[in-house]
């Protein structure tokens, strides 16, 4: 094992797809850890978070990150009171199989994970609108829907290699990482356009947008934009490439976060006794982010025209299938973090005169 836990082929493969990004693989692995001091505790991942527990017929992972996350544990464990909350969830999981424990959680919409559950699949491609001569991402605009980290990390190495980034965000629900640590926000975004739109008041503006946009990067549940007339089988520029991210493949709505959705795909260390330890820092996100960069870049050399459905679970099943790989101890790579991040909404001008000068295109 080397930084944080991560085993030298993990490592090497991030570092090899990292490179043509001009990129430091480990630095994208370790950035975050290093910029907020985190480090994973055995069991307890290194935001603190995620748990991984002990089921009666194997292990799981489950993610309190939210405020409804944790409003939501008395109605997991059907209790009306809390003592001591992981404890109680820990008992409480002890007592049943790991797939009993997923399917309930599932219900309560929490990120939960039983080890092991999601295998190794490439990105989905499929065809989604006509091809074009191939391309690179340079000067093309790239609409990002995405938020916290394995989306926007997307959007930042297509930003390295010269493409025009839209970050939108809802101005009600904006990304959740600006109300963090603002280092790791600005290495995210840095760089990008910031566009503040609700899917519902500004759909007109939006489906302009998107209509436009030669790649877009989608995070949000199918539904959410189906429903408002909005996704990849709406018309767009020809060659567009429509990037869909998730936790789990075919679990629609289900949510994740980078170290339960690890879990699911095997990626963890071993303790003395066997047991399942984290690795990295919610590793998955990291990435999950360069393989959907380098998929959107394989795509557009392509001609476009597509569809990529990529998740988490089965990146992280992906890497956990690599030999480990030799490297030595190390300490997490602390990135530069020399850009600020626009502030939400305030390029809302820019946007416009870029869509206009699109449009006479």
């Amino acid at each position: 094992m080397s930084v944080l836990g991560i085993s030298g082929g993990v490592l090497q493969r991030a570092a090899e797809i990292a490179r043509p990004f001009g990129a430091d693989g480990t630095e994208l692995l370790t950035g975050r850890a290093a910029l907020l001091g985190l480090r994973p505790a055995g069991q307890v991942s290194a935001g603190g978070a995620t748990r991984l527990l002990r089921a009666a017929d194997g292990w799981c992972a489950l993610t309190l990150s939210r405020a409804a996350d944790v409003d939501a544990v008395p109605a997991l464990l059907e209790v009306d009171e809390l003592g001591d909350m992981w404890s109680d969830v820990a008992h409480w999981v002890r007592t049943r199989g790991a797939a009993q424990v997923v399917e309930r959680a599932v219900l309560l919409d929490l990120p939960v994970a039983r080890l092991g559950e999601a295998a190794a699949v490439p990105p989905r491609v499929s065809a989604c609108g006509t091809a074009v001569a191939p391309r690179t991402p340079a000067g093309l605009l790239v609409v990002d829907l995405t938020s916290m980290w394995a989306g926007p990390l997307c959007g930042q190495l297509l930003a390295r290699t010269g493409a025009t980034v839209v970050k939108v965000e809802s101005p009600s629900r904006p990304d959740g990482t600006r109300a963090g640590d603002v280092r790791f926000f600005d290495w995210m975004n840095s760089g990008k356009l910031s566009c503040a739109m609700d899917f519902d008041r500004d759909r007109v503006d939006l489906e302009a947008l998107l209509a436009e946009a030669d790649v877009v990067l989608d995070g949000a549940r199918p539904a959410a934009l189906a429903r408002r007339g909005l996704g990849p089988s709406r018309p767009g520029r020809p060659g567009r490439v429509w990037l869909r991210l998730s936790g789990f493949a075919g679990a629609e709505g289900r949510p994740a976060f980078g170290d339960d959705a690890a879990v699911a795909g095997g990626l963890v260390g071993r303790d003395d006794e066997g047991a399942p330890v984290f690795v990295g820092d919610a590793i998955a996100d990291p990435l999950t982010g360069l393989e959907a960069a380098t998929a959107v870049v394989a795509s557009l050399a392509r001609g476009g025209g597509e569809l990529i459905e990529i998740a988490m679970s089965e990146v992280a099943a992906t890497y956990a299938a690599l030999p480990d790989g030799a490297a030595e101890e190390a300490d997490p790579v602390r990135p530069a973090v020399t850009g600020r991040a626009s502030a939400l909404g305030s390029d809302a001008p820019a946007v416009r005169r870029l869509l206009v000068e699109r449009a006479k295109c």
